[in-house]
């Protein structure tokens, strides 16, 4: 009858209808919208600051969507045009639309591995920051050199703040600020100083800004774990006994050349408060960011009569120690020697 074929035409069209009025939504809500990548993991970054509008040119430049018009449209009805939060969004293959705003709009970051490796000085630290978070590295630098609020906030000076930094690996979120930066990293320090640590410093009659400084130092004679141990024993045995810690890496520090491998006399004469050729006791302030290893060497350091030691003959990376300075001289010679027939004059 005619009626029922209306009524199924009717049926089919409206199937139809539906059909496509699901797909859309799929295509629009949940349908997988990022741009596989073979190059790993992609990421969206949202400075501070950023508008509606740079979020969309990201998309765009980076070719991060399959279908941009589709994000723009339901991220305009979704209000996130002002709901725009920066920071470092990881784009999983498999997010939709709907997904990626969520993670948008409630400021989901994936977070950053800082790898903070040893520095000497403060604009290597702030190029560091620089490189792997979004915050300024001329704020960082301002931020270091206020010796009011260094003091107040931190317990430390313009000298000492280095030793706040301790080499290794955090977590961060990418808009982590300056300020942000120098609080977290003084609230790490705070915690690999426990009570087990401090209990040990106080045993050595040093505080933990002192630790640092001659773990800086321990940290610049050698690269090797067996040695550093050692090493900060031949220092505190010397500092016990009042005398000077003639200590090369403090001296190089002192003359900025931290390349030479032959020291001199003349270098020596180098008026500086890092001379500790000249100076008794510890330098003012660290020469390098001292990692756990040479933190935890001066803390537990080796137990011996040792005065003196020198690099080991042969590149090894290892030292001679001796307790007699006639027994020192042997073994400076023979390095001496060494560095002769390699024809090394510096």
């Amino acid at each position: 009858m005619l009626w029922r074929r209306v009524g199924w035409t009717l049926f089919v069209v409206l199937l139809i209808a539906g059909g496509i009025g699901l797909y859309g939504a799929w295509r629009v809500l949940w349908r997988p919208n990022v741009e596989p990548s073979p190059f790993g993991p992609a990421y969206l970054y949202i400075r501070t600051g950023g508008t509606y509008q740079d979020v969309l040119d990201s998309l765009e430049r980076h070719e991060l969507l399959l279908e941009p018009a589709t994000f723009a449209w339901l991220a305009e009805h979704k209000g996130y045009p002002a709901q725009v939060r920066p920071g470092r969004y990881l784009l999983e293959s498999n997010l939709g639309n709907a997904a990626l705003l969520e993670k948008l709009m409630q400021g989901q970051q994936d977070t950053v591995e800082f790898v903070l490796d040893a520095f000497k000085y403060k604009p290597q630290l702030a190029r560091q920051m620089q490189r792997q978070l979004e915050a300024d590295s001329t704020q960082l630098r301002r931020l270091l050199n206020q010796q009011a609020t260094l003091q107040r906030q931190y317990r430390v000076d313009t000298t000492t703040v280095l030793t706040l930094f301790i080499p290794g690996r955090y977590r961060f979120v990418w808009n982590t600020s300056a300020q942000q930066f120098l609080d977290s990293m003084a609230a790490h320090h705070r915690r690999f100083w426990s009570a087990e640590r401090q209990r040990r410093a106080d045993s050595l009659r040093l505080s933990p800004t002192q630790v640092h400084v001659l773990a800086s130092i321990v940290q610049r004679e050698t690269a090797k774990p067996e040695d550093k141990p050692v090493i900060a024993g031949v220092y505190l045995n010397r500092l016990r006994r009042g005398m000077r810690l003639q200590a090369d890496p403090t001296l190089l520090w002192a003359i900025g050349n931290f390349g030479v491998k032959r020291v001199l006399n003349k270098d020596k004469l180098v008026d500086s408060p890092y001379n500790t050729y000249k100076q008794k006791g510890l330098p003012p302030g660290p020469i390098t960011s001292a990692n756990r290893q040479s933190l935890d060497a001066v803390l537990k350091p080796a137990q011996h009569d040792y005065l003196f030691f020198c690099a080991r003959a042969g590149g090894s990376g290892y030292s001679d120690f001796a307790a007699s300075y006639a027994e020192h001289k042997k073994n400076a010679r023979k390095y001496q020697r060494w560095l002769d027939s390699l024809k090394i004059k510096r």
